[in-house]
């Protein structure tokens, strides 16, 4: 992967880490459209320069973070799912990631559920208070996003309107909880890289990509909040739900004809 490849994956993630649309789903498929087969420095640079993406979070948000102690505790609460499944299943996920046809039968059977999202989960006027069961039911829903496809957006967005919240409540909520998913994903991947002779190597020799990956992608997401959130409040799922599916048909279509490249 050379420094090009590297901005244009990690563009990818900024514009998409917060859409209900599969941030690692597109970054595998850009990834395959860019002729790049998976090795460990590119499984790993995919999910670590979330941590860049994520970062622009409590820049945005900083007020909430810096003021609001029981944030951290309903964060806790809600995370906690994602390190015991993570922790359980960190190998058949990294399988997962080299599958493209995964990918697009995520990115449409969720595309089809986002359709009827808003009815499914009625949106209330009423700004609800997360607390620390809605909390946890949000973090379980978010451990279906590991299946690459899904959309961790999509997936805790759902669940917080499950238990009531608004689509803008709930979408901020599904921001504040990327920062320590994400923070941890990025963090286990950077270690299993450095703790690992071959990988080590891989590491220092690929460094620059890694900290190009971060700010390209901490800029980017910084406007794809601005423009979600204004988005969801207005005109809410179904846009992302199209997109989806024509997205995935598009994947599986080009499989078919041969002309998807293997990653």
């Amino acid at each position: 992967m050379d420094l090009l490849q590297s901005i244009l994956i990690a563009i990818v993630e900024g514009l998409t880490e917060f859409l209900p649309v599969s941030s690692t789903g597109h970054m595998i498929i850009t990834q395959s459209l860019l002729g790049l087969k998976s090795d460990e420095f590119i499984k790993a640079f995919i999910v670590i320069i979330q941590f860049g993406a994520v970062l622009s979070v409590p820049v945005l948000y900083r007020k909430q973070f810096i003021r609001s102690l029981d944030l951290y505790r309903k964060l806790l609460i809600a995370f906690l799912p994602a390190v015991i499944f993570g922790f359980l299943l960190g190998d058949k996920i990294d399988e997962l990631l080299e599958n493209v046809t995964v990918v697009a039968v995520m990115l449409i059977l969720g595309g089809i559920f986002m359709l009827f999202l808003d009815k499914i989960f009625h949106e209330t006027s009423e700004t609800q208070t997360v607390t620390g069961k809605k909390a946890l039911v949000i973090g379980l829903c978010q451990c279906i996003a590991m299946i690459p496809g899904v959309s961790r957006s999509m997936a805790t967005i759902a669940g917080g309107m499950s238990q009531k919240l608004t689509r803008k409540n709930a979408a901020e909520f599904s921001f504040f909880l990327a920062v320590p998913t994400m923070a941890a994903a990025s963090g286990y991947k950077l270690l299993k890289l450095i703790t690992d002779p071959d990988s080590r190597e891989l590491l220092v020799d690929n460094l620059n990509l890694l900290i190009v990956g971060n700010i390209v992608a901490f800029l980017v997401a910084m406007v794809a909040i601005k423009f979600f959130i204004d988005f969801l409040t207005k005109h809410g799922f179904k846009a992302f739900g199209y997109y989806r599916i024509a997205t995935g048909a598009i994947i599986l279509i080009l499989m078919l004809c041969n002309l998807q490249p293997e990653i």
